[in-house]
């Protein structure tokens, strides 16, 4: 038998689904989680605070205004120190009292509500006020035990109203729904405050905000906020399609009309139908029930496809509107554990996981078949929720070695020196200078709590509900005085008869141990090799299936007659490329119609990942102290040269434009060469750094300002002429990522790196990996001064070091 069999035999019979774990190694694995934390937690109070978040790569906070804008992302951040607020129930949960009241008292005296700035109404709502009130519930907790915040007087209290007013005039439409976006200072106003002119808003923007505004108005005894909240959700509701019961994504506030008429439980509705169920139980409103009951009766007829859930349209919910999921979706099963719906929940959990053990991470977005969509992570914590939810309502302990998985993953690929970092890309393993404030809100919560013992937890978590970003608020508010009655229209009548209203038995649900493990068999087996499309719906007598644009030959007779019918016309261009247009008034029929528009959009998805593939990323790895191949950028790959995707070793290297030949051969021999673009082309400076003897160059942007965040991956072309001479590898790095890499250099001096197609495990040791020299960041001078200033005569330069060539 070959070894590697056998060792894949041994590591299954350790963590073959279903076997007990140990108290100690619960024990110890909570103990980890708690250290990730700190690991987070601290790098974050020690290089970013006040700022909103921490740059994990750059060891450095992020302000908005002085880092090149991200779009909607920076909507989240207010110069209100975003991250010490997210966490602040946290760091109770972990049993960090001390540090808890700390940050309190940080929070009073540091963080400002009344800045000139412009947030986002649905990020600021949960993560921000869902933060200040959930460190109220903790502050009083803590102060009627009697030993801690015995001075807390409600001030976080105070600072949530005081934000709650500074939300509401986004509510002034005559829908009630609110504008996405909100000036903290100056309210919504019109141009001058850069808010009031949005049309369009998100179902999840506008349905995701009764938990914090409800929690706020019965803290308070101000029936303002919950009035607001429930108003927005009236509406809503009365938007539904009626008869799929279904919401769109995205919804004019004005007129209520449907923006976009795609559904599903992912990106841009999820906690909507999150709240409309959570919303009941901290309420005890039976009319959020019933409109959830509504809904998810709905979903699991239309969306639902176990263990798939696939968009539809709302007026047609038997067409699907995509072929990929979300990773957003992951909260979806630990939703359905709090219905009671447990079955579905296993099975689409179990998608999840094997999509997780594929990629290492969820992708943003991926495939019906299990290929990546869209290959970011920000480190969700979605997955992980549903995880500890499922493990709390099975007891199996398969879910535990679920979220070891999580946590290993964690460590190896997005732990760095300070912090962790969001993927920028799960195939490659590079990462983005990120971590957001829901990394620390939510998954050290889920992942503690799915490790910890009764005794471990400071409170009875039973009395809590968490919101949407994890944060905690006390059932008790369903006994608050509000003055917000239940009001049913005479045509909201519902018929909820056929729904329970009690929680599941556990114990009935599962008598047989072995039931789930059942349940997940063949889900893994389908992700393993490919999971069958659904067939789409044909009405009765419409013959075969349409065409798929994988099967499409624009050479096929039959495929032609087939596009005619559906409405689509081939053109066929100069250049020899075909392009496709379809016009659906000009289709055979309405079924054949919305064939064309599903080849359109397989085709655009087709056409996509083809483009993706030519453009395969790599990855440029540090590996040296303190990194230790922790940090992971995302490069661009040369047309020429070594293929890195058929190497299984790395590479090094000195600045100078490379554009003439090199003098001083002797310092590059055997190193990768670091290049500055420009001046020549790119086969030019590959010819010149190989003749010197390098044996590899990253070539880094001369465009100030350029990322990979927001620049398509950039592919260096050849000369025109034949390249077949070069044999090293060369990598791009846009001007964001380099900098990385420079402020290594400046700091560190002897950086080593790996170019490769993508990151290797960190506890491999690697070979072939050369220290980069470091460079002024200020002004990239001639090479002499460079020289100079990087490698002074008495130093020596035996050892191997990346030769810097920059032009001056």
């Amino acid at each position: 038998m070959p070894l590697v069999l056998l060792l894949l035999m041994l590591f299954g019979a350790l963590c073959s689904p279903g076997q007990a774990m140990s108290r100690e190694e619960k024990q110890r694995l909570k103990n980890q989680v708690v250290e990730m934390f700190d690991h987070a937690y601290q790098n974050y109070m020690d290089h970013a605070y006040p700022a909103d978040e921490l740059m994990p790569l750059t060891c450095r906070g992020r302000v908005r205004g002085l880092e090149p804008s991200r779009g909607d992302i920076d909507d989240a951040l207010g110069k209100f120190s975003l991250t010490l607020i997210d966490t602040l129930d946290t760091l109770v949960l972990l049993n960090k009292t001390t540090e808890f009241e700390d940050a309190v008292r940080r929070v009073l005296s540091d963080v400002r509500l009344d800045n000139d700035i412009v947030v986002s109404v649905f990020e600021t709502n949960i993560r921000v006020l869902g933060g200040l009130l959930g460190g109220h519930s903790m502050a009083v907790m803590l102060k009627e035990g009697g030993q801690h915040m015995q001075w807390y007087q409600d001030e976080l209290l105070h600072m949530a109203k005081d934000l709650g007013l500074r939300l509401l005039p986004a509510f002034n439409t005559s829908s009630g729904l609110p504008y996405p976006r909100v000036n903290l200072k100056h309210g919504v106003r019109g141009p001058e405050t850069r808010t009031g002119t949005e049309t369009d808003t998100c179902t999840a923007c506008a349905g995701t905000i009764i938990l914090e505004f409800a929690a706020l108005s019965r803290f308070t005894g101000d029936p303002v906020f919950e009035a607001h909240a429930r108003r927005a959700l009236d509406f809503l509701w009365e938007k539904r399609q009626r008869n799929s019961n279904l919401v769109g994504t995205t919804i004019n506030i004005h007129s209520g009309e449907w923006v976009r008429r795609d559904s599903g439980v992912g990106a841009g509705i999820d906690s909507y139908y999150e709240y409309l169920l959570k919303a009941y139980v901290l309420l005890g409103d039976d009319l959020f029930l019933e409109r959830f009951n509504i809904h998810y009766a709905s979903i699991m007829k239309y969306i639902s496809q176990p263990p798939l859930l696939l968009d539809v349209h709302i007026h047609k919910p038997l067409l699907p509107a995509r072929t990929w999921m979300d990773s957003l979706l992951a909260f979806f099963p630990g939703l359905q554990v709090l219905k009671g719906d447990i079955r579905p929940a296993i099975e689409t959990h179990e998608m999840l996981y094997q999509v997780t053990k594929k990629h290492n991470f969820l992708p943003e977005a991926f495939t019906t078949d299990f290929r990546v969509h869209w290959a970011q992570h920000p480190l969700r914590p979605e997955f992980a929720e549903s995880t500890y939810f499922l493990y709390k309502a099975t007891g199996d302990p398969y879910y535990l070695e679920a979220g070891r998985t999580i946590m290993d993953n964690l460590n190896r690929f997005a732990r760095v020196p300070c912090g962790f970092a969001a993927m920028k890309d799960v195939r490659t393993g590079s990462h983005e200078d990120r971590m957001d404030s829901f990394f620390l809100a939510e998954m050290f919560k889920y992942l503690f709590l799915l490790f910890a013992e009764l005794d471990d937890i400071p409170f009875d978590v039973e009395d809590y509900v968490f919101t949407t970003e994890a944060h905690l608020l006390p059932l008790s508010l369903s006994m608050a005085p509000h003055s917000s009655p239940k009001v049913m229209k005479s045509d909201e009548e519902l018929d909820d008869s056929n729904f329970d209203w009690t929680c599941p038995n556990t114990h009935l649900l599962f008598p047989d141990p072995a039931f789930p493990r059942i349940l997940r068999e063949p889900i893994r087996s389908a992700v393993d090799k490919s999971c069958p499309r659904p067939a789409p719906y044909r009405e009765p007598g419409m013959g075969r299936p349409p065409l798929r644009a994988q099967d499409f030959m624009a050479n096929n007779p039959e495929h032609l007659e087939l596009l005619r019918r559906m409405g689509v016309s081939l053109i066929h261009l100069k250049d020899g490329r075909v392009q496709l247009v379809q016009h659906a008034t000009q289709a055979v029929s309405a079924v054949a119609a919305e064939d064309g528009v599903r080849f359109m959009q397989e085709m655009m998805e087709l056409s996509s990942q083809q483009q993706k593939e030519q453009l395969p990323p790599r990855a440029i790895q540090i590996v040296s102290h303190p990194f230790f191949g922790r940090v992971v950028l995302t490069a661009g790959p040369a047309q020429f040269g070594t293929d890195l995707s058929k190497s299984s070793t790395g590479v090094s290297g000195l600045p100078y434009s490379g554009c003439s030949e090199i003098v001083n051969a002797e310092y590059i021999q055997g190193h990768i060469a670091l290049l500055q673009r420009g001046q020549c082309m790119f086969a030019e400076k590959a010819r010149h750094i190989q003749k010197a003897g390098a044996i590899g160059g990253i070539v880094v942007d001369d465009n100030e300002g350029s990322s990979s965040d927001t620049a398509p991956l950039f592919q260096m072309a050849g000369d025109g002429r034949s390249t077949d001479d070069i044999t090293l590898p060369l990598l791009f790095l846009f001007h964001k990522e380099g900098n990385i890499l420079l402020e290594a250099l400046k700091e560190y001096r002897e950086v080593e790196v790996l170019l490769s197609d993508k990151a290797r495990d960190r506890g491999v040791t690697l070979s072939l990996m050369v220290p980069l020299c470091s460079s002024p960041l200020e002004k990239l001078g001639a090479i002499t001064e460079m020289c100079h200033l990087l490698f002074p005569p008495s130093k020596s330069l035996s050892h191997s070091s990346l030769f810097c060539l920059w032009s001056s």
